[in-house]
């Protein structure tokens, strides 16, 4: 059983109704940012989605995300259902942002150099395609910059071997449930023991140098 998958057991939401209500409130969140004036979407799926809120919260520009799923063919899945491994989705965040504060080419920046792009089963210590990882794109000027981006980091030979992260068109995107949602705030010590467990940082870190986390290396 993958390490978050034990954490996530362990979280107590004792009633239905809490549940519920967990369900709604971040779409619609989502659904009132989306009507603001220049909101735009970006989604991204890099393994465990309490770690891809976190690196994505830290950007200037960024005013919010939500944990979910996507990619895959059940209606509104939960996350019992996701992490099962038969419903296709993987794990991903929804973020919304302001494009006159961050472009979509910094956004994708600091998501390949938040993951290990190299690895097709899963990431880190969470192994299954619901932890594989993609680039959501909502259109074509998203496809475009987030392909070039792919192809100017193969071409640098930097990582030594090619990515296998695939960037395909957003699909339905379905909110996991609010125990989920702002995880590394509501559980820090949780959180915190687990990203350090399954040894993200220092993969990252071994893959991108300088880089990790999305910072601009010094020329």
């Amino acid at each position: 059983m993958q390490c978050k998958t034990i954490l996530a057991a362990m979280l107590k939401v004792t009633a239905s109704s809490t549940l519920a209500l967990g369900l709604l409130a971040a779409p619609a969140a989502a659904q009132r940012l989306a009507a603001t004036p220049g909101i735009e979407t970006a989604t991204f799926a890099g393994g465990c989605f309490w770690c891809v809120e976190v690196d994505f919260d830290k950007v200037d520009g960024v005013v919010a995300t939500t944990s979910g799923f996507m990619g895959g063919t059940t209606q509104k899945p939960t996350y019992k259902q996701v992490s099962g491994g038969n419903t296709g989705h993987t794990e991903v965040v929804e973020v919304k942002y302001d494009p006159k504060k961050v472009s979509y080419e910094r956004l994708v920046y600091v998501f390949w150099r938040t993951i290990d792009p190299l690895d097709k089963d899963g990431q880190f210590c969470d192994r299954g395609n619901m932890y594989r990882t993609a680039i959501f794109y909502h259109s074509d000027e998203q496809k475009k910059i987030a392909e070039s981006s792919k192809a100017a980091i193969d071409a640098s030979k930097k990582l030594g071997k090619p990515i296998v992260t695939e960037i395909t068109t957003a699909s339905e995107f379905t909110a996991a449930e609010d125990s989920h949602q702002d995880f590394y705030k509501k559980d820090p010590g949780r959180y915190y023991s687990y990203r350090a467990g399954c040894g993200r940082d220092a993969r990252i870190k071994a893959l991108w140098g300088d880089e990790a986390g999305g910072k601009v290396a010094s020329q």
